[in-house]
């Protein structure tokens, strides 16, 4: 039972990093993403935008990879699991939701916010 208790906060904290929630972007994926591309700046001041893009990603690929344990917790308790695998499934969704955003970015479909240019 706790194994489940502990899948559902996994697929639940998961849903709200992942790409799944779009909407929940504006709450926690781009705060993460603009504070560590903030850290980041501190020791490379020119790399900003880019730590803030590699934030972003990561904070996606933590989701996906939440839901994925929760969701191995939940269907099929305390089977062996597959990391490389589910380390596998993660980047490569991740990295294509943010090749999306990037191209809709690039195309002038979606804007950037003008802070994240400021120094």
């Amino acid at each position: 039972m706790l194994t489940k208790i502990r899948g559902l906060f996994f697929v639940g904290l998961g849903y709200m990093l992942s790409p799944l929630s779009w909407w929940n972007d504006v709450f926690f994926n781009l705060p993460i993403a603009y504070l560590f591309g903030y850290i980041v700046s501190w020791i490379f001041p020119d790399l900003f935008v880019a730590a803030t893009i590699a934030g972003y990603w990561l904070s996606n690929v933590l989701g996906i990879l939440m839901m994925q344990m929760g969701g191995t917790d939940i269907f099929w308790g305390e089977r062996p699991k597959n990391i490389k695998k589910d380390m596998a499934i993660s980047l490569g969704s991740s990295t294509v939701y943010t090749l999306i955003i990037i191209a809709l970015v690039y195309f002038h479909i979606l804007a950037l916010p003008d802070f994240l240019f400021t120094n």
